[in-house]
């Protein structure tokens, strides 16, 4: 039998994870989100998506026309998601300033995510800063999620210690 983690209720203006739904879902943000990486603002929009899935923050994904998409170079590792499909990564690099697989995209997702084919995700562990609305966020803990916590999101997440089957 799992170890369930205990729901944290949300106050007023905040979602749980665990409200969220699985098999995930796909939203527009409202607002502004950026990403600065050796102190240059790499990524900027008011366009971006968000994928929502149970126990798990928010992962947003930036149109490609609104990141500096030289500072990303194509990496040859893959993935597959089970939701979405096929993922590639890129590394960013600014200078000499280099996060080796921190963003990824599907470039033909299944058609339920259709919308964000060539977006880009970004690892906020591996940036020096990411923005949502004017809130730094926190990253996901884990190595292999790339949810960015902010006020208005709690959990427990799954990332934490103990949280493989969740």
């Amino acid at each position: 039998m799992l170890n369930r983690p205990q729901r944290i209720e949300p106050k007023p203006g905040q979602e749980s994870v665990w409200d969220y739904p699985r098999p995930p879902r796909l939203e527009p943000v409202s607002g502004r989100l950026w990403i600065v990486f050796n102190d240059q603002v790499i990524a900027d929009t008011e366009n971006a998506y968000r994928v929502l899935e149970t126990s798990h923050p928010p992962v947003y994904y930036f149109p490609p026309e609104d990141i500096q998409m030289d500072v990303l170079k194509s990496s040859p590792r893959q993935t597959f998601c089970e939701w979405k499909g096929a993922c590639r990564y890129y590394t960013v690099q600014v200078g000499d300033n280099v996060a080796r697989e921190a963003a990824w995209y599907y470039p033909n997702p299944v058609p339920e995510f259709a919308a964000i084919a060539g977006y880009v995700s970004f690892y906020a562990s591996q940036m020096d800063a990411c923005y949502v609305r004017g809130e730094q966020v926190d990253a996901q803990p884990g190595d292999f999620y790339g949810g960015w916590i902010t006020q208005e999101i709690v959990g427990p997440f799954k990332g934490i210690q103990g949280s493989w089957g969740w």
